[in-house]
């Protein structure tokens, strides 16, 4: 494909070669599957959601990449706290009651997104950057798909099976009008990387660290360390209480830490270095999850809020299982394995344990979807 109105076919073509693309490429490498991965950007580039679950592991090792992510350098990850005001607790991964992974990573995704496509890569799959998906036409025997390169060229890409792992691009429910309103708050997160100074006996590194407001039940904060003395720290709350605050997008974070003592005191030393950035509007929902020819993975799919993020982007839902959208008028359907995951929650990996105090169980009960509330709480 040369950008010069060419076509060419493959058997599977993969919008986005963030983790879900990139995983699924080479899940369906290993299977003898012959695929193409097409990227908007240009490998690396910045992306939240960088604190990973256990189960991820599992899925990166099907993938054969576990042994890249362990050498990356990337920061552990054994668990999660969480506090409201002077309220504290934690949960410990390995605190828990059936087999698996009980430690993870907690990743610059620049870095991490661009370790995951070059393995990839280097297992078999094509990985193709600045390839933007303008349009797609499911009505034949094979999805089409046209394709726009950086001087503008078109080229022509048939499919015999099309995967949308394009994340917040969401490709896919744009183009063929899959979209449905969610009936989740419309809600902002705002959002940067500083280096944060904390003291290794204020804070275990090996957790992220979700800290409810303590004041707005509704609005909660994130922070997760890496492993370079930095981290990721941002706001999710409702818009107009968000828009209430004045200033630059880093003068609103950082008054809205102000507003947390507990996490004020812990960022006291932080170096702010990085401009913060803000998205609005977020959640979604789709029709369907798969149709003829075609299925969403990750993000492109549903999406409600940022926390623990990455892990929906390397679990498909069930319903989006590609062998039940397989068209019957297209060729030999692939064995697409560990693909076919079942759907879950993010809750899956949180350990049954309810939190010691109830305090802090009715805070975040209003924070999070049910099936997280259910399992802070005890219900």
């Amino acid at each position: 494909m040369a950008g010069d109105g060419s076509r060419i076919f493959v058997e599977v073509l993969i919008i986005g070669a963030g983790p879900a693309g990139s995983v699924a490429a080479a899940l369906l490498h290993r299977q003898g599957r012959q695929v193409l991965v097409l990227e908007r950007e240009q490998f690396p580039r910045f992306s939240i959601g960088e604190s990973l679950l256990p189960q991820s592991m599992e899925y990166l090792e099907q993938a054969g990449m576990l042994r890249a992510v362990e050498e990356g350098g990337f920061q552990l990850k054994n668990g999660a706290a969480f506090g409201r005001g002077e309220q504290y607790t934690e949960f410990d991964f390995s605190d828990k009651h059936s087999a698996g992974w009980s430690t993870t990573y907690q990743v610059q995704r620049a870095r991490f997104d661009h370790l995951l496509a070059l393995e990839a890569e280097r297992q078999g799959a094509e990985v193709r950057y600045r390839y933007e998906v303008v349009a797609v036409d499911i009505s034949g025997q094979r999805p089409r798909v046209t394709v726009k390169d950086l001087d503008g060229k078109i080229g022509l890409v048939e499919a015999g099976f099309l995967l949308d792992a394009s994340g917040f691009g969401r490709v896919l429910p744009r183009l063929l009008q899959l979209e449905t309103p969610s009936n989740f708050p419309v809600r902002g997160a705002i959002f940067t990387h500083i280096e944060d100074n904390i003291a290794p006996a204020d804070f275990d590194r090996n957790k992220i660290l979700i800290t409810v407001h303590p004041v707005r039940d509704d609005v909660w904060y994130w922070l997760i360390p890496f492993a370079d003395g930095r981290c990721s720290l941002g706001v999710v709350g409702e818009t107009d209480f968000l828009g209430e605050h004045q200033g630059s997008e880093t003068e609103r974070l950082q008054s809205l830490v102000q507003q947390t003592p507990s996490l004020h005191r812990l960022l006291a030393r932080a170096r702010w270095d990085t401009p913060a950035r803000r998205i609005v509007g977020y959640s979604a929902n789709v029709k369907s999850l798969c149709g003829p020819g075609y299925a969403l993975l990750g993000n492109a799919g549903e999406f409600l809020d940022p926390i623990f993020l990455p892990e929906s982007r390397l679990l498909s839902s069930r319903r989006a299982s590609p062998r039940r959208c397989w068209s019957a008028n297209s060729p030999a359907k692939p064995s697409i394995g560990t693909l076919s995951l079942r759907r879950r929650s993010s809750a899956a990996s949180i350990p049954s344990a309810s939190l010691s105090n109830r305090g802090i169980a009715a805070a975040f009960s209003g924070s999070f979807s049910t099936p997280i509330r259910r399992r802070i709480s005890g219900a």
